[in-house]
């Protein structure tokens, strides 16, 4: 993980001083507050600040003058409540920061869920460091014939080699010439005192988008929620999944019931359609069903049978 020293020890001090407030806070998320945790091979995901907790949503939901005198158990049914019947607002009522350091290309996937409030690390006025995403061999892997946004079997042996051999050689070409360009001093040249460089805006369109980028994310757990759903799925890409599954490991330090109620009733729980649920009721009631018999089409069957783990007729 790419922090450094400096870093560190800004990181060190700030988790060294401490502020008296009156309002909630949660001391399994003061733990970890502004350290980071690791993803891929140098990005990182940390929590800047938080505002709420559980009793933010049960309060909001009660429109109560305080936390309350309701026991833990009965903040755990309304919880579950609202989540259960998709009560959306109440949840919009705690936010959380994160600083997150990650691929371009991740970025750029993240980005598409416009919820959030984001300020990006800005490459007209910085220098991107000299950092890239390789991915790990076991996650190189062939297009999916069936599916256009997915992954088929991994690659192997001088095939592997050689495209982790693109991919690092193409990072290190760009960077150089991105260097250059910029008459930044690189691993290979140093500045030229005759040549004023090119534009920084200009000058970073050249780099690969395995670069690596930074940004605070700012969101409330209701689109948190939503961005955790999505991209901590089995099914999406592993190089944003890893991200999800970090935050979503920090949610259940932030708000538990919140996050057991979400795991519960989002993660862990299937949308039927109209046909799909008149279909499970003919099979409750007995009748054996087929792809022909179900009303549905064949795509939809399988995914029903998948869902209720029932052998496919």
């Amino acid at each position: 993980m790419s922090i450094t020293s400096e870093q560190r020890e800004e990181i060190r001090q700030t988790r060294a001083t401490s502020s008296q407030t009156l309002r909630p806070t949660v001391a399994a998320l003061e733990e970890i507050l502004y350290e980071p945790f690791q993803v891929l091979d140098h990005g990182f995901v940390r929590v800047i600040d938080y505002m709420g907790d559980d009793s933010a949503v049960v309060q909001a939901a009660r429109v109560s003058y305080g936390r309350g005198t309701k026991k833990v158990s009965e903040d755990r049914g309304l919880i579950m409540y609202l989540m259960r019947h998709w009560h959306t607002t109440p949840f919009e009522m705690a936010d959380i920061k994160f600083h997150v350091k990650l691929p371009i290309f991740v970025a750029r996937q993240w980005i598409r869920h416009r919820t959030a409030s984001v300020n990006e690390y800005s490459a007209r006025y910085s220098i991107l460091d000299k950092e890239f995403y390789i991915p790990e061999q076991q996650h190189l892997a062939a297009q999916s014939s069936s599916n256009r946004q997915g992954r088929g079997e991994v690659l192997e042996g001088d095939e592997a080699r050689r495209v982790l051999e693109i991919l690092r050689e193409d990072a290190e070409r760009t960077y150089s010439n991105y260097a250059w360009m910029l008459n930044e001093p690189s691993d290979e040249q140093a500045p030229d005192e005759d040549r004023s460089g090119l534009a920084r805006e200009l000058a970073r369109m050249n780099l690969t988008l395995n670069t690596y980028t930074q940004w605070y994310w700012k969101a409330n757990l209701h689109n948190l929620m939503g961005f955790l759903r999505l991209r901590a799925d089995p099914h999406a890409q592993y190089e944003i999944r890893v991200y999800a599954e970090a935050m979503l490991e920090i949610m259940s330090r932030w708000v538990p019931l919140s996050h057991e109620a979400f795991v519960e009733h989002r993660m862990g729980s299937a949308s039927l359609s109209r046909t799909a649920i008149t279909a499970v009721r003919r099979m409750i009631a007995g009748e054996k069903l087929t792809a022909a018999t179900s009303g549905l089409s064949p795509r939809e069957w399988r995914e029903l049978c998948q869902t209720m783990g029932i052998e496919q007729v």
